[in-house]
């Protein structure tokens, strides 16, 4: 089927989510103006992603660069729902750089800082800036309603945060302290920005102003040595190599603790690994979540099976001599459709006793 053909197919299906947008306003506290338009690995073309980011289209391809002719039937499929902004970001090479170069004028706005909002909750967004993802990944957006639904006077610690869009969404859903960690300052900077955008809110659950900043941490660490501390555990490294300096932080509990770790990462202090070895990571999630807390984990490597990773979590637990009360998952949104039900990125809730 031509790309023309099926990137209106996958519009259509966005119809609730564009005339919703379409419908409110800049300040509407259900405003969601950031969404997937194109999922390509189940909708058609494999390793290309379209999204929706506040006032602009974003095009990203993963294994091979779209054609003259594909990017023209792509512009005119989006310019045909809304005349915006067009950035296209070619990741196609073996470490995802941004490839091509754009027009001077697209060049500049895909450097410059917009705002995009969700849930009525904003966030900064770069289309193209040091790193390579974009600032707020989407599919995490049930994550984000979850934390922001179940945070109220919590405390919560969100680990791996990048740019700490659940620690955002769980100051504004009313969390008493919010503790981001993670190893990027650049990371960082911007969820710092995050909850200054969202410092003074009207929540309908105490109709008071939220202090975002007042209430929300930023850690620039390494996840390894700041979750072991939190846990009670000795820091410890991969080698017999002197460690490398690390925030020094006390033990402590949460009541919700987010673990979103990447694929496969290593450092001093140890690997992550989500298909050999998730429980590296969530042993000390585990150790730093109170009893009747919420370890929040996600895992998104499609090739990890759903259920023999949820044993795998449950194991873990009651090797601590713990147990799980109660489990839930959370599904992605309809705009990250996937093949048979089972959507790569898996995110499972646990209250642990």
């Amino acid at each position: 089927m031509p790309l023309a053909s099926l990137l209106n197919t996958a519009l259509a299906k966005r119809a609730d989510l564009i005339d919703t947008l379409k419908s409110s306003s800049k300040d509407d506290l259900s405003r969601t103006d950031c969404f997937r338009v194109f999922h390509g690995t189940v909708e058609g073309v494999n390793g290309l992603n379209i999204d929706r980011y506040g006032d602009a289209w974003l095009i990203q391809t993963f294994h091979q660069t779209l054609s003259e002719a594909e990017l023209e039937s792509i512009h005119k499929a989006l310019l045909a729902v809304e005349d915006l902004p067009i950035v296209y970001n070619d990741r196609s090479n073996r470490n995802s750089r941004i490839l091509n170069k754009l027009d001077i004028e697209t060049e500049a706005y895909a450097r410059s800082e917009q705002v995009i909002t969700e849930n009525g909750i904003k966030y900064i967004s770069r289309l193209r800036h040091e790193g390579q993802d974009p600032l707020l990944f989407l599919d995490m957006r049930v994550g984000r309603e979850f934390v922001k639904a179940n945070s109220h006077k919590k405390s919560v610690l969100n680990l791996f945060a990048y740019t700490c869009g659940i620690g955002t969404a769980a100051a504004v859903g009313g969390a008493k302290r919010v503790v981001n960690v993670d190893f990027s300052s650049f990371a960082l900077a911007a969820g710092r920005k995050n909850a200054e955008l969202n410092e003074k809110r009207n929540e309908a659950f105490n109709d008071v102003e939220s202090r975002l900043e007042s209430v929300s941490q930023f850690i620039h660490s390494d996840a390894f040595p700041a979750l072991r501390q939190l846990a009670g555990l000795k820091v410890s490294g991969r080698g017999r190599k002197k460690l490398p300096d690390y925030p020094k932080m006390s033990a402590s509990q949460f009541d919700i603790v987010f673990l979103d770790p990447p694929r496969f990462a290593k450092s001093a202090f140890g690997t992550v690994d989500l298909i050999n070895d998730y429980q590296s990571l969530f042993k000390p999630a585990v150790l730093a979540t109170k009893p009747g807390g919420k370890v929040i984990a996600c895992n998104n490597v499609a090739k990890v099976d759903r259920e023999s990773w949820f044993k795998s979590l449950v194991r873990c637990v009651e090797k601590q001599g713990r147990s799980v009360s109660e489990s839930s998952w959370l599904e992605c949104h309809h705009d990250f459709p996937s093949f048979d039900g089972n959507h790569p990125l898996k995110i499972v809730s646990l209250t642990i006793i």
